[in-house]
């Protein structure tokens, strides 16, 4: 035994846990769509309420260089007027960073790419949806901060909630 090992064993030390290393290392709009119903229809006044649902959905990909990883992180928005349920606006943007993660245990890999990586690349996407609409004639909607960490338990559960589902269907021929 080297004196290394006997000074490593006698102070309990755990070995080192690796490093994890994270950087985006692009990010970019795969897709960018935005529809001002309201100036279609020719409608305005002050009977216009808005009323904003927001559907986000995450993705991610390996990419053929070593460690590196596409994830998507798709918004839809759809804004409604409260008093006549008319559609105002819609907004739908693929925001993808491209990332290099080192150091992540192959078990943690996934709700790291789609809960830490989401997490990084969100203040960019809510700009664009921001410049968006306000350039589309509407006021600067600046989305609150998404919960990654909820939204990917509730993906979770969903998927366990279809396989206990599919499990129960009786199989047809």
């Amino acid at each position: 035994m080297t004196d290394t090992d006997t000074a490593n064993q006698g102070n309990g030390a755990a070995p080192q846990a690796p490093k994890v290393n994270m950087r985006i290392l692009a990010q970019y709009m795969r897709d960018l769509s935005f529809e001002n119903v309201a100036a279609q229809k020719k409608m305005q006044g002050a009977n216009v309420q808005p009323d904003i649902q927001v559907q986000v959905s995450l993705d991610a990909q390996k990419r053929d260089a070593e460690n590196q990883y596409d994830v998507a992180t798709k918004f839809k928005i759809t804004s409604k007027n409260k008093a006549d349920d008319q559609t105002l606006f819609l907004v739908e943007l693929d925001y993808v960073g491209v990332f290099l993660v080192e150091g992540v245990p192959q078990e943690q890999l996934h709700p790291f790419l789609l809960i830490e990586c989401p997490r990084m690349i969100f203040p960019f996407a809510r700009r664009v949806i921001s410049d968006v609409t306000r350039d589309g004639g509407f006021p600067p909607l600046n989305l609150d901060t998404v919960d990654f960490l909820a939204l990917y338990r509730q993906e979770l559960q969903r998927q366990t909630a279809a396989q206990a589902g599919n499990a129960a269907a009786p199989v047809q021929n």
